[in-house]
């Protein structure tokens, strides 16, 4: 019996080091592990964070396809621990053009969740594109995929050691046109903090509203996955053709239209300016309101 056991804690154990391995690629602890290990601690958010940064698609499908509807309670722990901030394009542009080192914590006014709101950023920031899981997920999504950004270290390195296929590094230029590409196919752009990933800022994701899981968590099931831009939109009544390109184009559904124009929806508008891109008759802009919190910008935080 004793000879028994002994035979299946070996195996067990023999099972874990050979998963272990296999995580790691053919390693046993590759640098990148090692330097997220060492920034993020031992603990249940360690270990989190390495399987949501190592297995990233299937950590996303199973939050997409759950099996059964989420309840409030489950929905607002989500968003308290892992949530986007609404970036305007040149918001977006000025993070990863930053040339300062901005170690910033408890940034509670502009990320008004009660944990994950620090920004710590090398200047300039290291930035690699990886496959979008929520654009992978669907059956039917958009193009191109490879538009997700993740910023800084060491994330940049643990992305690119474990998912050599799906990410690349950047230059500045690179993720410059990356996201104006995105902003110009009226998508928006958000900046994601998660308590699993060093409790801290670490990448932009350019969502599209068919695909996006952000989205869809807060227009189908209620969570305040994400927080507001600090900007609203606004409408020109006299520019607007009532052409409903704003109306399709909105992620929040806050467009809609009468008999002669665009109507805002103030509550739902998170200020992304993705209207404002994409209508023809140029007759959005978006402007700054104190009732949407503060922008997420670091020039001045900087």
């Amino acid at each position: 019996m004793l000879v028994a056991l002994f035979a299946v804690v070996a195996v067990v154990l023999l099972a874990a080091v050979a998963g272990w391995i296999l995580a790691e690629r053919g390693s046993l602890l590759r640098p990148s592990t090692r330097r997220f290990f060492k920034e993020s601690g031992w603990g249940w958010n360690t270990l989190h964070g390495y399987i949501y940064a190592r297995w990233t698609r299937q950590y996303i499908r199973l939050l997409l396809n759950p099996p059964a509807q989420p309840k409030p309670g489950m929905l607002n722990w989500l968003a308290n621990h892992y949530h986007g901030k609404v970036l305007t394009h040149e918001h977006a542009q000025a993070i990863v053009s930053n040339d300062r080192d901005i170690p910033l914590q408890d940034l509670e006014q502009i990320i008004p969740y009660p944990v994950a709101r620090n920004l710590v950023l090398k200047g300039p920031p290291a930035v690699a594109a990886f496959e979008c899981v929520c654009r992978h997920a669907r059956a039917q999504h958009c193009e191109p995929t490879q538009v997700c950004m993740v910023i800084g270290q060491p994330v940049v390195d643990f992305i690119l050691e474990h998912q050599p296929k799906t990410s690349r590094l950047l230059t500045r230029d690179e993720a410059l046109e990356l996201l104006r590409a995105e902003h110009e196919r009226g998508h928006l752009h958000s900046a994601w903090f998660k308590d699993a990933m060093l409790d801290r800022f670490y990448a932009i994701c350019n969502c599209c509203k068919c695909c996006c899981g952000g989205i869809q968590a807060m227009t189908q099931w209620g969570a305040r996955m994400m927080a507001p831009s600090g900007y609203v939109a606004a409408v020109n009544q006299e520019a607007c053709a009532a052409c409903g390109t704003c109306v399709d184009t909105c992620a929040f559904n806050a467009m809609s239209l009468n008999e002669t124009s665009s109507v805002l929806d103030w509550e739902r508008c998170m200020g992304c300016g993705a209207c404002e891109v994409k209508c023809p008759s140029q007759a959005i802009t978006l402007v700054r309101d104190e009732r949407k919190g503060i922008p997420l910008d670091v020039r001045c935080l900087a």
